[in-house]
């Protein structure tokens, strides 16, 4: 028979916790939120698994300084005498030679990189030198510096800091610089189709689409944000000091039309606010995080409605559940390592290796290198994990360029992820339209190389038929005497 000291566990338990911090224990266990995220694991490769010795530009500017696809994966670096960003296949890691050929036609530091969703070879910067330039990248990557572009667009007077394609619609460009300019391109045409003038008072900090592409979002330095029609260039609806601090303001479209901020309060400290643009006056929800100073770069994933929050300088990843109810940010945990980032590439959903169950895949950079980042849900089974996995946005563009600045909607295309992505189309060819490309560059000499280009092009073409006519007449002969 026990003593009369013993007490069970249970017991124990019981006598030691007042019967209110019980109650409440038991209420704070009935409302914790279910999500299959909440145990997101994020994990850094081997070392042998990183791209070493790459010198990463020292520019202050905020943009990522990264653009991944699921071929290549793009970094600006230090270039004397102009502006360069290197381009390496995924497979090549490991110690980069100093030799590496990168892409040079900037005659100013390169600021912003993106690659065209539709096309992995296709990539597009932005330079200090006020240009954006178009570029191929060929299979396996270069062999030799690339110095000209495809096509050259000229139209802003400042240096040009955000590049963003259209989702959904072909050979569609965004452009925004110190200009306090917004221009959209026809990148086939090389012409600027739409300029959004005297709408930005100042200096523009971010701009993206929505998902289908009819919006633009800009964030700007008078402390506006913005939701723009892209085709008239006017404004929707707008919301002065979405953060009252003075220092920059990133800002995405997330799940059902609604936007996610990232500032800074009047005390400094970080903040992250979503909100309804259908009633802009006061926020869904306003979280402070912490009092850092890096500008907060936020990547949404609208197949997990989770938003990864990055912070330039900071040594960590924090990411958040976006949901209909409130609080609405739900955070799910963080990413943390010793070395602060440079910047952050994020590789589209189809890049990802599913039987992993990757949910996303950063690319991180440091002073000399670049350190791909796994985030992973963990699971037991081996099956594809359909709730994962929605079907998500493919390479496949649903418009081409003329048609949407005719007016043409274009909805995502989606592609289903199962059994690990495989290509069912090639690449959305790109065709520049040389006879129509009217950029301010070109001159007098440079319109009659096309139109020599053309004259060739319709000779061919016309050699070409008659050869066909012969042999069909040849083939009618035989068939005849047969």
């Amino acid at each position: 028979m026990p003593s009369v000291g013993w007490i069970s566990s249970q017991n124990r338990n019981r006598i030691r916790t007042p019967p209110h911090l019980q109650l409440q224990f038991i209420m704070s266990r009935k409302v914790v939120r279910s999500s299959k995220f909440r145990h997101v694991f994020g994990q850094a490769v081997k070392a042998d698994q990183c791209y070493e010795d790459i010198r990463i530009s020292q520019m202050t500017w905020d943009s990522n300084f990264c653009s991944v696809n699921p071929k290549f994966v793009a970094m600006i670096v230090d270039a004397s005498g102009g502006g360069a960003f290197i381009v390496l296949p995924l497979s090549k890691t490991g110690r980069i030679d100093m030799s590496q050929p990168t892409v040079c036609g900037h005659t100013g530091p390169v600021l912003d990189i993106e690659w065209c969703p539709h096309n992995d070879n296709i990539i597009a910067s932005g330079s200090e030198d006020c240009s954006v330039m178009i570029w191929e990248i060929p299979d396996g990557g270069l062999t030799t510096p690339l110095k000209e572009p495809v096509v050259k667009l000229d139209g802003h007077s400042k240096r040009v800091g955000i590049l963003s394609w259209h989702p959904t619609a072909h050979n569609v460009l965004m452009t925004a610089g110190c200009d306090n300019l917004v221009i959209l391109w026809n990148v086939a045409r090389g012409e600027a189709m739409v300029r959004i003038e005297s709408v930005h008072t100042d200096m523009i900090y971010s701009a993206c689409w929505n998902r289908d592409g009819s919006r633009i979002l800009t964030s700007c330095k008078d402390k506006k944000l913005r939701v723009l029609d892209p085709r008239k260039g006017t404004v929707i609806t707008e919301k002065d000091k979405p953060h009252e601090g003075s220092r920059p303001v990133r800002a995405v479209f997330v799940s059902e039309g609604k936007i996610l901020t990232t500032g800074f309060s009047r005390m400094s400290e970080r903040q992250v606010a979503l909100w309804d643009p259908n009633s802009f006056s006061e926020p869904l929800t306003l979280q402070e995080l912490d009092t850092s100073s890096g500008v907060l770069l936020p990547f949404f994933d609208p197949d997990t409605g989770i938003v990864y929050l990055c912070g330039k300088g900071d040594s960590s990843i924090r990411y958040f559940e976006v949901t209909d109810e409130a609080p609405f940010v739900h955070y799910l945990s963080m990413y943390s390592s010793k070395e602060s980032q440079k910047g952050m590439g994020y590789m589209p959903k189809r890049g990802l290796e599913v039987n992993k169950c990757e949910i996303a895949r950063f690319y991180k950079l440091h002073e000399r290198k670049c350190e791909p980042i796994v985030m992973t849900v963990p699971r037991k089974s081996d099956l594809f994990q359909e709730d994962l996995y929605p079907d998500t946005i493919g390479p496949e563009p649903s418009v081409e360029a003329d048609d949407w600045f005719a007016g043409k909607e274009g909805k995502p295309i989606l592609i289903s992820l199962k059994e690990g992505f495989v290509a069912t189309t090639k690449n959305k060819e790109f065709k520049v339209i040389k006879s129509l490309m009217s950029t301010t560059s070109s001159s007098g000499g440079q319109g009659h190389g096309n139109g020599g280009d053309v004259q060739a092009l319709q000779k061919e073409v016309k050699e070409l038929r008659e050869m066909v006519e012969q042999l069909t007449k040849r083939v009618s002969e035989l068939e005849s005497k047969s």
